[in-house]
């Protein structure tokens, strides 16, 4: 059983698939909300609060990337787990790159879907400082926004989650598997160089003043966020 009731959201429009997801959750302590179309179930999570959000990719009326583009556009981080009978490479990085934070592909057993909630859940839980700072780059977690001095940097959700793993391990180096577990979890497939591609999209966004070079590169092992000063 679940320590505290968590409220889980479940878009999914296979109706044997919920019956049976949500009798099995329910029976671990979670309180479950269902919807079995788009447009029913992006209502329910800009209305509600949620500490998950469980979501098929293909779904009546509107499709669960257009779902989560929505979400995150809101700057609502709750937890997204993608589900889909899809298994092309390329869909899992679509979905993660949207905004999902993990991605289970159909057909799947009940204990990994298990499994992945207490995983997002218990990375939920950790309590998080609201702003963190290095330098003139300073990023509001809450308002999921990132300033360096007095211009709004605009980042993809993937590119803020890295952002903010470095931010809160500035001055450590991390390697890539640290930040892969911590961004996309266990279950990520996609493109072997993501890391790299996504620091390099985030040093020219935020080392605006190239003299002051924000993440550092510790060749053979991973990267460092260090300040400038």
């Amino acid at each position: 059983m679940a320590a505290n009731t968590m409220r889980i959201l479940m878009i999914e429009d296979e109706l044997n698939l919920v019956s049976t997801l949500k009798k099995g959750l329910s029976e671990q302590g979670y309180a479950i909300d269902t919807a079995y179309d788009g447009e029913e179930g992006l209502y329910y999570a800009q209305h509600e609060p949620y500490d998950l959000i469980i979501l098929d990719l293909s779904l009546p009326k509107i499709d669960g990337l257009t779902i989560c583009k929505e979400i995150r556009s809101q700057g609502n981080r709750t937890p997204i787990l993608m589900l889909t009978a899809r298994s092309q490479t390329e869909d899992k990085v679509l979905g993660l790159n949207t905004g999902a934070d993990d991605y289970l592909t159909k057909p799947f057993s009940f204990e990994e879907l298990k499994a992945r909630i207490n995983a997002l859940l218990r990375r939920k839980e950790n309590i998080e400082l609201p702003v963190l700072k290095i330098g003139n780059l300073v990023m509001n977690i809450q308002k999921h926004e990132v300033l360096a001095g007095d211009k709004v940097i605009d980042l993809t959700p993937k590119e803020f989650a890295v952002l903010e793993y470095l931010l809160r391990n500035k001055n450590k180096v991390v390697t890539r598997s640290m930040i892969l577990e911590h961004v996309w979890d266990y279950s990520y497939e996609g493109m072997s160089n993501i890391i790299d591609v996504i620091i390099a999209s985030l040093r020219k966004k935020i080392e605006i003043d190239k003299s002051n070079k924000l993440i550092h590169t510790v060749f053979g092992v991973g990267f460092s966020m260090k300040d400038p000063s």
